[in-house]
């Protein structure tokens, strides 16, 4: 190839980058790529993060992101209904709710940007930190427990009751001695309040609390967990959660059903990027791919001047 050739090619090349990244909204369409205005639902119990990556989102683009947290099941029906076009879950779409997707003739853009955990908290005022899984799902399934005077979650349509009946096998909701508020902040302070309460929460609640919940998780233990098949507890560590030893981690997803290059693939493209990454490192989870870092070789070492 000739030097004029290679330069048509890389003008080429360049124009397509311009304008896929900066493209223009079209009429009606209240979005860019990286501008404009979206709103995402998002499940209540992972809404720390969330709010991290929406606030350094915001200042590096001329967006404005409008987060709504709501119960796992309330977002799916959003999604469902078509009052909500991007969402962040904590699991992946079954097989069933493609096909309803696919039936509207949408094809839902699904990307993994961390891992997450669900984790157990009790009152500081109890010196048990410790509680084995097994005991846990026997309670649920009604065999009383020494350790445990009640579980509590966050709400009965929340992922953390979906993820606690699946591993229960049998619903948790109804069952006795088990109860379910609106909030994952409303769990943590009413556990910290009630010695023999288990509360069931999302880790980053306890990781990233809002400023004025400070002080209430300060009141709570999270508990070590025993695998089913494990003789060790594990606690929901960075570290464990990276090594796949906690037994109640899980993956968190966007899903974008724009059908568009609007902010639903901008935002996904920042929480999977370097940027995005970082934050979900920074903020105790799990990121989906280590951010690299840059190693500087100094061959002098220099003192700065006062």
């Amino acid at each position: 190839m000739n030097r004029v050739a290679k330069t048509i090619t890389g003008f080429f090349l360049l124009a397509l980058l311009f304008v896929f990244s900066c493209q223009k909204k079209g009429e009606g369409q209240l979005d860019s790529i990286i501008e404009g205005k979206a709103t995402i639902y998002v499940d209540e119990s992972i809404l720390p993060i969330i709010e991290d990556e929406e606030a350094v989102f915001e200042t590096q683009y001329n967006a404005k992101l409008h987060l709504v947290p709501k119960s796992e099941n309330e977002v799916l029906n959003a999604m469902f209904n078509d009052t909500a076009t991007i969402a962040v879950l904590t699991r992946d779409l079954t097989k069933e709710e493609l096909k309803v997707f696919q039936s509207k003739k949408i094809n839902p853009k699904i990307t993994p940007f961390a891992t997450d955990a669900v984790a157990l908290i009790r009152s500081k005022s109890s010196n048990d930190t410790l509680i084995a899984l097994q005991e846990v799902i026997s309670f649920i399934k009604g065999t009383p427990s020494g350790n445990i005077k009640g579980l509590v979650f966050d709400n009965a349509n929340s992922s953390t009751v979906r993820y606690m009946s699946d591993l229960a096998g049998v619903s948790v909701n109804n069952q006795k001695n088990i109860f379910s508020f609106k909030t994952n902040q409303e769990v943590i302070k009413y556990v910290a309040e009630n010695e023999g309460m288990i509360g069931v929460i999302g880790i980053n609640w306890i990781f990233q609390p809002p400023l004025d919940l400070q002080e209430t998780v300060d009141k709570v233990n999270v508990l070590g967990v025993k695998g089913i098949d494990s003789a060790q507890f594990e606690f929901p560590t960075q570290d464990n959660l990276a090594q796949g030893k906690y037994p109640l981690a899980r993956h968190l997803y966007i899903v974008n059903c724009q059908g568009y290059s609007g902010l639903g693939m901008g935002f996904a493209s920042f929480l999977g990027g370097e940027r995005g990454q970082r934050i979900i490192l920074k903020s105790g989870l799990v990121p989906e791919r280590v951010p690299t870092r840059k190693i500087v070789i100094r061959n002098k070492i220099t003192k700065d001047k006062n």
